[in-house]
């Protein structure tokens, strides 16, 4: 039976949510959930928790501990640790001390013991502790009350529990059991501590309550970003009439937009900016949390301001006493609920969005190089029915001319929904097939997504069950649900072994009909569990190390997805990079997984809320990202899909993707106009593979996403703080999706102070800080290259990206109003990871500077042999026609043909001819 009847049957006997809409009452509200309840309506006037500071201990270079008390509770003790970090960053831990039972930390994320700098440290007069580590950063600790303030460059910039709003709720013993009091009696009794009831669905809670709540707070700022994932705008929106914004990882079929509700990943990470400064916050927790967002205005009069001296000195920096008449100064207040945890902060002092970007990969890594062709243009539908019609499609592609890299299965190409099996009656040669897509330089892709069938038969549930693989209930037994198998079971990839025992199961002998050229995707691994509570795991479930789920959540779908990883790395002995795609994920998914944004629908909504959720992943580290083009549910119009595949190719990851019950969509299917838009969409997108690929290598190397707001480039510009439907492609390409119907001209602000813009189509200038009526047909979506920008390009079209591996590389060089420029070209193999193992690669800088274009290398350890050469220089903005060209490489020398465009200002010089490995000069005179 089909992956869609059987979801139909789920949805008629189980009451799951229709695929056709979100039934918002098969999810949480924060009320329904008791902690998130509880911490949001605690707001007392003073806090209870002051620090002792004659217990503070140097334990460490960069490490300080404390006592934090909480004075309502006087035998309840917490311990407060301060770790000072290299890159201007603070940890801050508070943990019970001898709890009843021990809380979870957690484990999976950080890429290693952050490193730990000095820190000068002083007791004030004030009850306080003052701290000053890194190159600008600051913390002043506060005792009674306990409040921790961070300053960078001296600036006060966040402030922790300033609002009294922090609740740590310690494990205790519940009223009445084995003669155990409370010393509150009515808050022990309160409704949903010890135990609760969503719809059908009970949880235990054997430990009770566990959940923190606490306030940070962003001093002189109005916007934030980043809490991903959320279908909802990119400056986080003020939650005072709304219910927070959730992070727990659920499965939402076509989930609606703009709202907080939670979707299939959780990224606990939150950035601020403004002109001056930009600062993120990290709670390292993977337990259910809600996140309230308030715009505000700080009063700067009270007593805490006139003590600590911060006002004058918020004044003076930011010169706003003409707003400040009434002592105020802009604030955004968050409020982070998790249900239970440790408090585990990290604070990334910045101060420009670059530096943040490199101390939040020094915690959780950065989304390493991936394979060439994986950034290439994707094929897929729920599903391709059998070898015939995937031979099909991809004669589809020959016939059209249309570029194309892999080819995807879904569910359906399995053995009765069993991984890593193949349904033999369609795929009866999975490995010749694979061969035969091979042929033209594609790959494939398959789906294996975390429930096992429960079938003694099937050879992978046989052998977990015969180990007790298997997740457990709180009564330990194998725990078992529903998902598209029918009756399934879940591997518990939190035990060491397991996950190991799952990783193989990628070699070529566990996996038959595998070869070197499969990919993999992991789905549903939030994970989805159509008969559980709000279509996921119990909370109250138990993983390897007695954990809870409620303890661990977050998780599940990394661990599937970092096992898959590992898998694939394995079976080539370390050499090949791997690809996977998850759609659940957790901080740190970045370095095993690329992620796409799930069950959207082919509505222009879904296309315009693409752009705001794509740059919260980026800016919170995870930058190999897409959307479904096309929309996953419903039948897209022509227009519709052509604006997508255009929107799409400027996007990170490129993939089209349909539910089942769509009409089929390839891109020959709507008419031979649409067709030839959609080849040029695709055909663009293989134009710039050498620049995205480049970025992506500056990815790994530096944390810095491909995909950006504008405010990472115009940092300065407030104009770029709230804007949503602009984004940039690295520093050099300015990208406005059409993302409206029947749309022929818009509005397009080109930021940047002094700054030129190019139309990559027509080469117009633009000028910067200025907006423009742009007209606009279905040819394209306006793009612009920013002048001062290098981009490297491959003009020569090939049906797929690798077999354009070696070819000449075209440099369009725009200028800016000082007629200079600067941009750079990484180049490897393409699939292999000899360039980290044996450094073939070469990385080039090309600078245009006094009427002189360079190519110097940027990295002189890397050596990658390659036919490719430099076969066309564009130069936008070249103010007049050159009498004479001469290009210098070692000891060569040659003249060049070129032209010249004088109501363009464009020059153009064919065949060059240097190798993109050599220094040369080309001499403009």
């Amino acid at each position: 039976m089909i992956k869609f009847l059987y979801l139909i049957s789920f949805i008629l006997i189980l009451n799951i949510p229709s695929i056709e809409n979100v039934d918002r009452q098969n999810f949480k509200t924060c009320d329904q959930s008791s902690f998130c309840r509880r911490q949001r309506k605690y707001k007392p006037d003073t806090t209870p928790y002051e620090v002792d500071l004659n217990s503070m201990k140097t334990i460490d270079k960069g490490h300080l501990q404390f006592i934090l008390l909480n004075t309502l509770k006087s035998n309840i003790k917490f311990q407060l640790d301060l770790y000072t970090l290299e890159h201007n960053s603070l940890r801050v831990k508070i943990n019970e001390i001898n709890p009843l039972r021990k809380r979870y930390e957690v484990e999976y994320v950080l890429v290693g013991e952050p490193k730990l700098v000095d820190v000068t440290f002083k007791k004030t007069d004030n009850n306080q502790v003052e701290g000053r580590f890194g190159e600008t950063a600051k913390f002043l600790l506060n005792a009674k009350p306990f409040r921790l303030d961070l300053f960078t460059n001296d600036i006060f910039v966040i402030s922790v529990n300033s609002k009294n709003m922090f609740n740590f709720e310690h494990y205790r013993k519940k009223s009445g059991s084995d003669g155990a009091e409370t010393e509150n009696n009515t808050e022990d009794n309160e409704d949903g501590m010890w135990e609760e009831t969503f719809k059908s669905h009970h949880d235990s809670k054997p430990y009770g309550p566990s959940s923190i709540g606490v306030d940070i707070n962003f001093l002189n700022f109005e916007n934030v970003y980043g809490i991903p994932e959320h279908a909802d705008a990119f400056s986080l929106r003020s939650t005072h009439d709304t219910d927070p914004y959730r992070l727990y990882n659920l499965d939402i079929f076509e989930y609606d937009i703009k709202n907080p509700m939670a979707l299939y990943g959780a990224v606990p990470y939150m950035l601020a900016h403004n002109e001056h400064a930009t600062v993120g916050f990290f709670w390292l927790n993977a337990a259910e949390g809600w996140i309230d967002v308030l715009n505000d205005k700080l009063n700067t009069k009270n007593n805490w301001f006139s003590r600590q001296n911060i006002f004058s000195t918020i004044t003076n920096f930011f010169g706003t006493k003409s707003n400040n008449d009434n002592n105020e100064v802009p604030e955004v207040t968050t409020h982070w609920m998790f249900e239970t945890g440790i408090f585990d902060g990290f604070f990334f002092m910045g101060p420009t969005p670059n530096d943040i970007f490199k101390q939040y990969k020094a915690i959780t890594g950065s989304t390493p190089l991936p394979p060439l062709w994986a950034i290439a243009y994707h094929q897929c539908r729920w599903n391709y029915n059998d070898e015939d019609d995937v031979r099909s499609v991809n004669n589809g592609f020959e016939q059209h001319q249309i570029p194309l890299d892999v080819i995807w299965l879904d569910i359906e190409h399995t053995n009765g929904k069993r991984y890593f099996t193949w349904d033999t009656s369609k795929f009866s040669d999975p490995e010749k097939l694979q061969d035969d897509l091979a042929i033209y330089g594609r790959k494939m892709v398959t789906i294996t997504d975390p429930h096992i069938k429960k079938d003694d038969g099937y050879h992978i549930y046989a052998e977990a069950k015969s180990h007790g693989y298997f997740v457990k209930t709180k009564d330990g037994a194998d725990y078992e649900g529903w998902c598209w198998p029918g009756s399934s079971m879940w591997l518990d990839y939190f035990n060491p072994d397991i996950y190991k025992w799952y990783s193989q199961r990628y070699t070529y002998d566990n996996y038959k009909g595998s070869t070197p050229n499969l990919f993999i995707w992991n789905d549903m691994n939030e994970p989805s569990v159509f008969n559980g509570p709000e279509v996921t795991f119990p909370k109250d479930i138990v993983h390897y190390g007695d954990w809870e789920n409620r303890d661990v959540h977050n998780l599940y779908g990394m661990l599937q997805h970092m096992a898959s990883f590992k898998g694939l790395v394995e079976r080539s002995n370390g050499h090949i990079r791997p690809f996977i795609l998850t759609r659940s994920f957790f901080a740190g998914s970045q370095r095993t997984a690329a992620v796409w944004t799930g069950d959207n629908a082919a509505h222009w909504s879904h296309l315009k809320i693409a752009v705001p959720m794509l740059l919260s992943l980026s800016v919170t580290g995870i930058g190999f990202i897409g959307a479904d083009v096309g929309g996953f549910f419903n039948n897209p119009d022509p227009q519709l899909l052509v604006r997508w595949y255009q929107a799409a190719a400027f996007q990170p990851f490129y993939r089209e993707h349909a539910h089942i019950d769509t009409a089929r969509r390839e891109p020959w299917l709507f008419g031979d106009d649409n067709t030839r838009l959609i080849r040029q969409a695709i055909e663009q997108r293989y134009t710039y593979l050498p620049y995205w690929y480049t970025l992506f290598y500056k990815q790994e190397k530096q944390g810095i996403p491909p995909m950006l707001p504008l405010w990472v480039n115009f940092p300065h510009d407030k104009n770029t703080f709230k804007t949503e439907d602009l984004f940039m492609v690295g520093n050099g390409l300015l990208v406005y999706p059409v993302t409206e119907a029947d749309t022929n001209q818009v509005a397009i602000y080109f930021p940047g102070e002094n700054t030129v813009w190019y139309d990559i189509r027509t080469f117009t200038q633009h000028n910067g800080l200025q907006t423009a009526l742009i007209n606009v047909d279905m040819e394209s979506i306006p793009v612009y290259q920013r002048g001062g920008v290098i981009i490297p390009q491959r003009l020569r079209k090939r049906r797929a990206s690798m077999l354009a591996i070696h070819d000449p590389i075209t440099l369009v060089v725009a200028l800016d109003r000082n007629h200079e420029a600067e941009g750079e070209l990484y180049m490897d193999d393409g699939q292999s990871y000899d360039y980290r193992q044996k450094q073939q690669f070469i990385h080039r800088r090309f600078t245009f500077k006094n009427n002189e274009l360079q190519s110097i290398s940027l990295d002189s350890t890397g050596k990658f042999e390659t036919d490719a050469w430099i076969e066309r220089v564009v130069i936008l903005g070249y103010p007049k026609n050159p009498n004479r060209i001469i290009i210098n490489s070692g000891d060569k020398q040659a003249i060049p043909l070129h032209s010249y465009q004088e109501a363009t200002q464009t020059l153009v010089i064919r065949r060059p001819g240097p190798s993109v490995t050599a220094n040369w000069t080309l001499t403009l005179s």
